[in-house]
Order: C-alpha cells, then sequence, then structure tokens
C-alpha cells in the first residue's frame, strides 16, 4: 500500500501503515486545534513522543511531533492575521468570494478587496440590486471598510475580517474565463430546472446536483434535517463519483498520464464549479490521490487517502478544524471505508441488500458523534429513509448535469421529456425526506430504536 507513495512497504522497520499515516494527520488535526494552548500542545507531544520512541519507532515520533508543531503553528500564524488591516473608505472593484445569501430580512454578500474579505449586509430595497451576482464575479462598490464589532471569530473561519458598509453596490464584470464557464453552466441547470420543476424541486434539483442549497425553503431544510438526508445537497465524493464514472467512456480513450492529467482537471473544475465547499474538497483531494496512485500502478486503501487527504487540507486551511461540513464528511467517509466492510461481511442476507445498508449504517456510525454534538440529533429513520433515496438521488446527480446542459437546446416537448427522470427522481426524493421527517419518533423512543439497532 505504501507503494503508492514511494514507500518500501517489502522491509520490517520501513513500512509506513495505514495507521500511522492517520496518526500523522490526526496529530496535524490535534496542532490545529491547540494552538491557542500550548501547555496541552506540550503535555500531548511528550505522550505520543515517548510510547513512540519507547516502541522504537523513533523516525515515526519525529513525523508525528512535526506534524502537531506544524499544525499549531500554522494555526496560530492564520489566527493573528484574521483581522482588518485597511479600515477606510473603498470605491472600485471587489470580487465575489460567495455567492450572496439570504438571512431573515437580509442579503449577505461577501467580497475580497486587497486580499481581505468582507460582509456587506444588504436591506430593504437595496437587498435586491445584486441578487443575481454570482462567486467569481466583479462587483463596483463605495463604502467603509470597518472591523466586526460581534461573531469576529465565526466570521475569520470563513476568512471574512471585517465588514463593508456599502452605500453603492452597482456594475458587474463576468470575472475570469473559468469563472464565466462555471457561472453560465450553473446559470443553465437553473434555467432548464425552473423551467420543469416547481420551484421547491428546482431548488432540491440543484441542491443534488450542485449543492446549491441556497434557494431552498424553509420547510425543505427542515423536511431534510429530520430524516437525516442534509448530506445529499451538500457536494461529497458521491458527486464527484459519479462526475467521474459519466466522464468515463471519454477518458477510456486517453492514454494513461493524459488520462490523469483529463481527470485532475475535471476534478477541478467540478470543485470550482461546486464553489470549493468543504466536503467537495475532502472528496476531490481524495480523488486526486487516488489518480495519482491509479496511473503509477499502485493502490491506496480509502484510509489512507482519507488521512492523507485531511492532513493536506487542514494544512493549508487550518480553520477547516472547525468546519462541521468538513467533519461531517470526513466522519462519514471514515465509516464508510472502515465499518462498512465489518457489516457487510456480518450482516446476513442478499448482496444487494446488504452492499446499501452496510453503507448507510457505516456512515451513519461515522457521523454519529459529530452529528449528536452540535444538531443534538441522530434521526432513527435516517437509515430506511437513505435507503429509498441515495440509489434515486444518484441516478439524478448522474444523469442531471449532462441532461439539464441538453434541455434548453431542444423544442419544449423534447426538452420536459428529456428532464423527466430528473422531475421524477427529485420528487421521490423530497417525498422520502417529508414522510421520513413525519414518522420520525420522539428523542427518547429514538435512542432507544438506535440502541436495538446497535444490538
Amino acid at each position: 500500500m505504501s507503494r503508492a507513495y514511494g514507500l518500501n512497504a517489502g522491509r520490517p522497520g520501513h513500512h509506513v501503515t495505514d495507521a500511522q499515516v492517520a496518526l500523522v494527520a490526526l496529530c496535524v488535526v490535534l496542532g490545529v486545534w491547540l494552538g491557542v494552548c500550548p501547555a496541552l500542545g506540550v503535555a500531548l507531544l511528550a505522550i505520543v513522543a515517548t510510547v513512540l520512541i519507547r516502541q522504537r519507532h523513533v523516525l515515526m515520533a519525529m513525523v508525528t511531533i512535526a506534524a502537531l508543531v506544524g499544525g499549531a503553528v500554522r494555526s496560530d500564524r492564520d489566527w493573528a492575521g484574521a483581522h482588518l488591516r485597511h479600515a477606510d473608505t473603498y470605491s472600485g472593484w471587489a470580487l465575489v468570494v460567495a455567492d450572496p445569501a439570504v438571512y431573515g430580512s437580509g442579503l449577505r454578500l461577501t467580497v475580497e478587496i486587497d486580499g481581505e474579505r468582507l460582509d456587506t449586509w444588504l436591506y430593504g430595497a437595496r437587498r435586491n440590486q445584486p441578487s443575481q451576482v454570482q462567486a467569481g464575479e466583479y462587483v463596483w462598490v463605495q463604502g467603509d471598510r470597518r472591523p466586526i464589532r460581534s461573531g469576529a471569530r465565526r466570521a475569520a473561519l470563513r476568512h471574512v475580517v471585517g465588514r463593508l458598509q456599502a452605500g453603492v453596490v452597482a456594475d458587474v464584470d463576468p470575472g475570469s474565463a473559468l469563472t464565466r464557464a462555471s457561472n453560465r453552466l450553473r446559470t443553465r441547470l437553473r434555467g432548464a430546472a425552473d423551467v420543469a420543476m416547481p420551484v421547491a424541486d428546482s431548488a432540491l434539483f440543484t441542491g443534488l446536483v450542485l449543492g446549491d442549497d441556497a434557494r431552498e425553503p424553509a420547510w425543505l431544510v427542515a423536511d431534510f434535517r429530520r430524516s437525516g438526508l442534509s448530506h445529499l445537497t451538500a457536494v461529497s465524493g458521491q458527486n464527484v463519483g459519479f462526475m467521474l464514472l459519466a466522464a468515463m467512456p471519454l477518458l477510456r480513450r486517453l492514454r494513461p498520464w493524459w488520462r490523469w492529467a483529463a481527470t485532475v482537471g475535471l476534478i477541478g473544475w467540478f470543485m470550482a464549479l461546486t464553489r470549493f465547499e468543504p466536503s467537495v474538497l475532502r472528496a476531490g483531494v481524495m480523488a486526486v490521490l487516488a489518480a495519482t496512485a491509479h496511473v503509477r500502478g499502485r493502490q491506496a486503501t480509502p484510509v489512507r487517502l482519507l488521512s492523507l487527504a485531511v492532513g493536506w487540507l487542514v494544512l493549508s486551511d487550518p480553520f477547516l478544524v472547525w468546519s462541521v461540513g468538513f467533519w461531517l464528511s470526513v466522519a462519514a467517509t471514515a465509516g464508510v471505508c472502515m465499518a462498512g466492510p465489518w457489516l457487510f461481511a456480518r450482516l446476513p442476507g442478499p448482496a444487494w441488500l446488504r452492499l446499501p445498508l452496510s453503507i448507510t449504517l457505516g456512515a451513519q456510525a461515522g457521523v454519529a458523534v459529530p452529528s449528536l454534538l452540535v444538531f443534538h440529533r441522530l434521526p432513527l429513520v435516517t437509515v430506511p429513509a437513505n435507503l429509498a433515496a441515495v440509489p434515486v438521488a444518484g441516478l439524478v446527480m448522474l444523469y442531471g448535469i449532462p441532461s439539464a446542459l441538453l434541455a434548453p437546446a431542444m423544442p419544449d416537448v423534447l426538452a420536459r421529456l428529456l428532464m423527466l427522470p430528473n422531475v421524477v427522481g427529485t420528487r421521490w426524493v423530497a417525498t422520502v425526506a417529508q414522510v421520513a421527517g413525519q414518522v420520525e419518533p420522539s428523542p427518547g423512543w429514538g435512542a432507544l430504536g438506535w440502541g436495538a439497532l446497535a444490538a
């Protein structure tokens, strides 16, 4: 396994196991988390070093210490830089770094000026000014840059260091070629869905395909949370996998290294299309690592790929350690990779039933702790709901992008016929979420049900 990364797996004492790679990634995460607590970091350092050195893994001890210290240093540096450097009046172009988001009666527009991200809040008639602006575009703004008075830490986790009290938000520049291409595709997908589906189903369709859940009504979001299906509207490894599956007939025609280059480019384009959400970052980096191992004629277990992806991403952006979406994605993947095979070998019944059941139960086992800590719930109906919704949602993900891109170029009758599978699939997923949310028992009965299921 380690040969995929240039390690010698054949000699005792030189084989780096998956567990050791996972330990290094864990040390990076702990270093980032404990960066502001040097005493705890030093204590953990001493414990890890003592245990490993006593087992004569001196090199491994040094690597874990370096990972812990590196994570702590990286975290402290990023936190130290999370403040506004330019507090003045600004007039000029600003890069839109996230799609406008509606919160209550206001619209939040996040822009970047002079390398600093700022939030602009618009209310009343001004709220509709940038409603059609998309991430990657530029808007002309005029206003005052000010530090954030409250919620500065929460904003810093989004790399936002200040607030722009804008008096003018006008004129839009479409941005780079990649931005224009991505936004045209997103607009085309939305338009095709709006023509073929009701408003709520159209919003859910773009959520399933692109992770674009900004237009989903509050009642639909509540249904998906109660049923444990919220992960379907967050782009993850499933979306990346279906995207690569759809492109496989073309990729297979290329020579190995050209295929690798095309695969990496396709993954990068899809990550840009889905706004580099934490879950798709994790999935995309894992897919690139897997493609790299494959083109070299090697293999790598999912646990190793996950550990390498987590370590690299957290070092690149330490604030991911405080991202709920990132940890739900990591935990679900870890559960599928570790608990899934164990359950598949032990569950009764035919393989066609054991496979999706073991994957679902493995994912739920992985996300149990973060879900309980953050959302204070772990829906009991999530197992049957996922079994009923995930296969259909997967078909929508696989079929949705090409069909929605072709539909606007066809006559109305043919376009609606082409979009019909998307309409039926999206409505099915929404119905499963609604029914499951309604039959979800009270927390007490839910805990009793989970206990019985575990037993």
